[in-house]
């Protein structure tokens, strides 16, 4: 019988440590699979212009292997199991178990061209949030890593986002899909923020632009065409680094919806304001 899983959040604060605990171990056994693979990998493409490497599988089942080995009844969405689905498509169920989001090696394109700025990103989400969110990015050896109630830490150590309040004084971040049709509405985007904001930043890896909204290196980020995996981990560390998150028409955030305005309070309201033309 499935083990049932609805009772209040502070009942459940022990075995949310347990979740981190095990997310922090398969991040870390994930990313040693992409240090072995760098420099054996071979590339594919799924889609024109977009990228999957045999590191990405590699990453993807030790990851899996390892939480649904400590926790079986939970449900697992990978990346690398998805292609070809649109986020909606792999929203689970109402009343299903936690859930851990997983992307095996966000930054492909950074991967294969050695660029530093990729990371293995989980995420567990359940009862309709974000509770536990896991970032590694194994070449500068920053873990990002949070869980519902106890805070954000890089490395171990306390993060908050920036004090940043308005889009005049930020630096946002954002992403752009690999279908160059679907580049063009956030083209437009970064036409309308460039002339505000400070300065404007494409790293190639969402789920590192959110993990550096929540350390406050960047006050905001927006994106159009995220897919969970993405986001799930990166929501967490935002929401309990005191960030906030929405759709890009201030919708409550979902991260099965592939729009996305994240930052510090002021920064992420306007974000959402100037990209709506008011």
């Amino acid at each position: 019988m499935r083990q049932s899983y609805h009772f209040p959040m502070n009942t459940h604060r022990a075995r949310l440590s347990e979740y981190l605990s095990a997310a922090i171990e398969a991040a870390r056994l994930g990313a040693a699979e992409l240090e072995r693979w760098r420099a054996k990998f071979t590339v594919r493409e799924k889609f024109r212009a977009d990228l999957v490497t045999d590191a990405d599988h590699a990453s993807q089942q030790v990851v899996k292997d390892t939480l649904l080995g400590r926790f079986p009844d939970h449900l697992f969405i990978g990346e690398e199991d998805s292609v070809g689905k649109s986020p909606g498509e792999v929203r689970p169920p109402t009343d299903a178990p936690p859930t851990w989001i997983v992307d095996p090696l966000d930054g492909t394109s950074n991967y294969v061209h050695d660029v530093p700025v990729y990371c293995v990103s989980i995420g567990l989400w359940w009862a309709g949030k974000a509770i536990v969110g896991v970032i590694l990015d194994p070449r500068q050896n920053e873990l990002f890593s949070a869980a519902s109630g106890q805070g954000a830490f890089l490395n171990g150590q306390p993060i908050r986002v920036s004090s940043v309040s308005t889009v005049a004084d930020a630096m946002l971040s954002t992403g752009f899909p690999a279908n160059y049709q679907k580049q063009l509405r956030n083209l437009d985007a970064w036409a309308k923020l460039t002339g505000k904001a400070q300065s404007l930043r494409r790293n190639g890896s969402t789920a590192l632009s959110m993990a550096y909204v929540a350390a406050g290196r960047f006050d905001g980020y927006w994106a159009y065409d995220n897919y969970p995996w993405d986001v799930v981990a990166g929501a967490a560390l935002i929401e309990e680094a005191g960030g906030r998150l929405s759709t890009t028409d201030g919708l409550p955030f979902d991260p099965f919806r592939p729009d996305l305005v994240a930052g510090t309070p002021g920064v992420q309201a306007e974000v959402v304001r100037l990209l709506a033309g008011k």
